[in-house]
C-alpha cells in the first residue's frame, strides 16, 4: 500500500512519532552520533525546517520519514558542492540561519522507511515530495549526498569505483543509486568525508556490542568504510563517502 505523505509543518504531532525507536533503528547505532546532525536535529534548529520534514503513514501508523535542509549556493566560497557532504551541508544551512541568507536551493539528508513499507514505490514518494517541496519553494534543482544502499557489503572497495558498477541496461547496480538515476537524477561526485563520526574505544563498542582490541581498519555491521580504530590513542573514526546527486526540477 502507498503512504501517506504530510510535512511535520502541517502535521506536528507527527514530530515525535517520527523520531520513534522503529524509524530511529533503520539506522545502525553509530550513525545517530554524527556531531554536525545536533545543527539540524536539534530542538532549537529543527522547528525552523519543518516545511522540509515530512512523516509517511500508512493506515494510520507512521512508518517513515524525510528531511530535507535549505540552502545558498553559487555564492561566494559555494559554487561547488562540498567534498563533506551530508554534514557540510547542515553546517552551511546553519550559517545561512544565523546570518539570514536566503536559500537558493535544497539538499535531501534522508528517506527512511521501516521494513514493511519497503519496495513498493514509497521510497520514490518520498523522494518525490521532497522535490515537492523544492520546486514549491521556488528552487530549479534538489541535491542529494546519497548514502548506497548495498556499499555496506562491500566496505573494502574505493566509492569511486563502486559507483561505476552497473547492471545489464546501464544503471547502477546499487538500488538506492538505482532509483535515483531512473528518475533523472544526475551523479556530480563523490563526497569522501560526508559523514564523521568520533568516539572513543567505550562508546564504540557500546554503539556496535564489538570489541575494539587492535589498531587498524575495522569492520563494523552497516558502515560503508572501515572505522579506523587507535587502541593506543582510545579512538575511532569513521569517514562515511557519500555520493552527490542533482535532481533538476
Amino acid at each position: 500500500m502507498k503512504v501517506q505523505i504530510f510535512s511535520l509543518r502541517e502535521r506536528p504531532d507527527l514530530i515525535p512519532l517520527v523520531f520513534s525507536n522503529d524509524l530511529e533503528n533503520v539506522w545502525p547505532e553509530f550513525m545517530r552520533h554524527d556531531a554536525t546532525a545536533k545543527l539540524y536535529f536539534g530542538q532549537s534548529a529543527f522547528f525552523d525546517y519543518l516545511d522540509y520534514a515530512f512523516g509517511a503513514l500508512l493506515d494510520g501508523e507512521i512508518v517513515g520519514r524525510a528531511f530535507g535542509v535549505p540552502f545558498a549556493f553559487n555564492i561566494e566560497g559555494r559554487t561547488e558542492l562540498p567534498d563533506g557532504g551530508w554534514d557540510q551541508v547542515i553546517r552551511w544551512a546553519h550559517e545561512d540561519r544565523l546570518v539570514g541568507r536566503r536559500p537558493t536551493t535544497i539538499s535531501a539528508l534522508e528517506i527512511a522507511l521501516v521494513p514493511k513499507a519497503r519496495g513498493i514505490g514509497n521510497a520514490l514518494a518520498m523522494l518525490d515530495s521532497l522535490k515537492a517541496c523544492a520546486k514549491k519553494m521556488g528552487f530549479a534543482e534538489m541535491f542529494a549526498p546519497v548514502r548506497p544502499s548495498q556499499k555496506r557489503l562491500g566496505s573494502r572497495m574505493a566509492m569511486r569505483e563502486y559507483i561505476t558498477l552497473q547492471r545489464a541496461d546501464g544503471l547502477p547496480t546499487d538500488s538506492w543509486l538505482r532509483t535515483h538515476v531512473n528518475v533523472g537524477g544526475k551523479i556530480v561526485k563523490i563526497a569522501p568525508y560526508s559523514m564523521t563520526i568520533v568516539g572513543t574505544i567505550a562508546e564504540w563498542s557500546q554503539w556496535t556490542g564489538a570489541a575494539f582490541d587492535r589498531s587498524g581498519p575495522t569492520e563494523v555491521e552497516g558502515a560503508l568504510v572501515p572505522v579506523l580504530v587507535s587502541v593506543e590513542q582510545n579512538y575511532g573514526v569513521y569517514v562515511e563517502p557519500n555520493v552527490w546527486i542533482q535532481h533538476a526540477l
